[in-house]
């Protein structure tokens, strides 16, 4: 979502007028669009700040903004500590990034903090201003802004504000569009999309309106699916607490969504799960993963767990590691757990873990992890995949890379380079913790109107 912020604050620009510099020091303006999930964060924004103060001495006419999450929660301490930066705003007004650094030239530096959007301010979603994608075949689509849950340790509720929906036609409108400029790929955004259209529900039920009319999730997962040349549809992030039976039929049933759920854990131990505030257990987390595998054949899960919540004992992290055991993950976020000032588990300073116990634990989970993860990656070996391509192998421009259904990294071999947006149809022959390892078969034209292309034994 942050990343998506960065394409539409690149927009905004381009269209007043502004052209991609090719270094920070030939800018006339730099904008660091930040996020506030973890403590380091707030230390690397400090420190480029501090680097980027000699630039602005070299260069007085040089604009330095800072947005996004951090923007939103340190608000006047960024000035504070930086007086070279000349505009500083928030989540909620992202569309007033080009007006802001324009007022700042004429009248001094700014800080415009709003403290949330507007319903019917359909300008402020970041999916309704211009953007500067960085790939031509895959876009990101905001479908909901801000979160209504109160996890203990996450602070986006506090910098995103309260959970708002996009309408439903205006989403699948601007995926259209997307198609027809050559967009194959789209992921669907959100704090927690499965919950995605419940405000507009019930913002109809108070109006006394009729709430039979779509959206759900599964509706938007459905149509935009249909959309003639949308291959591939993803969405994050889901709450597992909200996970329901008619979101997995619906990617069951739509051939463009792909096999892919992130599914964030967090903690396998209930007594954990309650202190966070999430709504389910460990074994009920399990089951929804279950029901979401057996209605979606060969769906790859992901997920993000935490290590070293506040008050966690040695017990808790083994039901952690026994649950992210029997789950099989393809692959984990995994965190050592960060307070945030302003959110609930930050002023537990009592329970805090020691660090020479979180890193013991964490290296035990990620011996699972890749456990896991390995043995996922080495059923793929002899089966045939289509690959996204997106770009040449970092280490070797002879080798593509690409993206499969299931979100694998793949590499093969390739005579000639391949475009980026490239479907290919690739043998997988190894694999390893991280990535797949294939054979190009060929290049495949899918139809515009899809049918599911089976990854079958080779």
């Amino acid at each position: 979502m942050n990343e998506h912020d960065s394409e539409r604050i690149s927009g905004l620009l381009e269209a007043d007028g502004m052209a991609e510099a090719n270094a920070m020091d030939e800018a006339d303006v730099i904008v660091l669009n930040t996020c506030c999930i973890r403590e380091n964060a707030d230390n690397k924004l400090y420190a480029q700040l501090g680097q980027l103060k000699h630039l602005k001495k070299a260069n007085p006419r040089l604009q330095i903004a800072v947005a996004g999450c951090l923007a939103q929660k340190d608000r006047d301490l960024i000035r504070e500590k930086a007086g070279h930066v000349d505009v500083v705003f928030g989540t909620h007004n992202v569309h007033r990034a080009a007006e802001l650094l324009t007022e700042a030239r004429e009248s001094g530096p700014i800080v415009e903090i709003l403290e949330e959007t507007a319903r019917e301010d359909a300008a402020a979603f970041p999916s309704a201003l211009p953007a500067k994608r960085e790939s031509d075949f895959a876009a990101w689509v905001t479908i909901q802004i801000g979160c209504d849950n109160n996890c203990a340790f996450c602070i986006v509720p506090a910098v995103r504000g309260p959970e708002i929906s996009r309408e439903f036609a205006g989403l699948v409108t601007e995926v259209k569009a997307l198609a027809d400029v050559g967009v194959t790929e789209v992921t669907l955004l959100g704090q927690n999309v499965n919950s995605y259209g419940r405000d507009i529900q019930l913002a109809r039920r108070q109006a006394g309106e009729d709430v039979r009319v779509r959206p759900l999730f599964g509706d938007l997962l459905r149509d935009v699916g249909a959309i003639d040349g949308i291959r591939r549809v993803r969405y994050t992030s889901p709450h597992p607490k909200d996970l329901r039976p008619e979101t997995i039929t619906a990617m069951a049933e739509t051939d463009a969504v792909c096999e892919h759920l992130h599914f964030p854990l967090q903690a396998g131990s209930d007594r954990i799960l309650a202190q966070m505030h999430r709504g389910y257990t460990g074994e009920r987390f399990l089951e929804k993963l279950q029901e979401a595998r057996a209605g979606v054949p060969d769906l790859a899960v992901t997920t993000d767990i935490i290590v070293g919540f506040p008050g966690e004992t040695e017990d808790d992290f083994v039901r952690t590691l026994e649950v992210a055991a029997e789950a099989r993950f393809d692959s984990a976020y995994t965190f050592v757990y960060s307070p945030r000032p302003g959110t609930e588990a930050a002023e537990w300073t009592d329970k805090f873990i020691p660090a020479e116990v979180t890193k013991d634990r964490m290296e035990r989970l990620r011996t699972v992890i890749e456990r896991s993860s390995r043995a996922r990656h080495a059923e793929r070996v002899g089966k045939t995949e289509i690959a996204a391509v997106f770009g040449p192998s970092k280490r070797d421009p002879d080798v593509m890379s690409g993206r499969t259904r299931q979100n694998k990294l793949v590499h093969f071999a390739s005579d000639k380079p391949l475009k980026a947006g490239t479907y290919a149809r690739v043998k997988i022959v190894d694999s390893g913790m991280h990535y797949l390892r294939g054979e190009l078969l060929d290049i495949t034209a899918l139809p515009t109107h899809r049918t599911r292309i089976p990854v079958v034994s080779a």
